[in-house]
């Protein structure tokens, strides 16, 4: 299967800054912790540790996001989106809770929290976005009830930087 066009190619640049994590190796396979158990991929939907460092100066929080968009869906999957993060944070430990200011929104399964990857059997290989937004805004004015592609054109106004691993994962057919 052709994989569809990155999902930050189309939007205009921006810096970029550091993003590590203990989980996720850029480009490799997701451990299987990280794949879906509500989609029989085998996995525990737990969220992966994300790190990041030399985001701008000015950053007043962030936005976490995870993004399919090899997804036969037309539009992709949307596996997790989080905002409202405060700037002192920097590390997302494996699936523990986010600080208490942050808000999640619901994924594609309609749940407010992680879920792994699954791409259908024989689909090929997806590619997962990992990726955080450092925002010059410490709260972002969005419903509880807004997706995940309205997050993005929200932070849209106040995206300062922005930094990304990709992991992959494919289900033989």
């Amino acid at each position: 299967m052709p994989q569809a066009p990155g999902p930050y190619e189309s939007l205009p640049d921006v810096p970029s800054f550091t993003l590590r994590s203990d989980d996720v190796a850029h480009g490799e396979i997701l451990a299987t912790p990280h794949l879906s158990g509500i989609f029989g991929a085998g996995g525990e939907d737990r969220s992966p540790h994300l790190a990041w460092e030399g985001f701008p100066a000015e950053t007043k929080s962030f936005a976490v996001t995870c993004y399919d968009p090899d997804a036969p869906t037309g539009s992709g999957f949307w596996h997790f989106a989080a905002y409202d993060i405060p700037a002192s944070t920097t590390e997302l430990v494996a699936s523990a809770p986010l600080p208490e200011s942050a808000k999640i929104l619901k994924n594609e399964v309609g749940q407010r929290g992680f879920m792994g990857a699954a791409p259908p059997p024989g689909h090929g290989s997806h590619r997962y976005f990992f990726t955080v937004s450092a925002l010059s805004v410490e709260h972002l004015d969005l419903s509880p009830d807004a997706t995940p592609a309205v997050l993005g054109f929200t932070l849209r106004g106040s995206l300062l930087a922005r930094a990304q691993l990709i992991g992959t994962q494919e289900t033989p057919g």
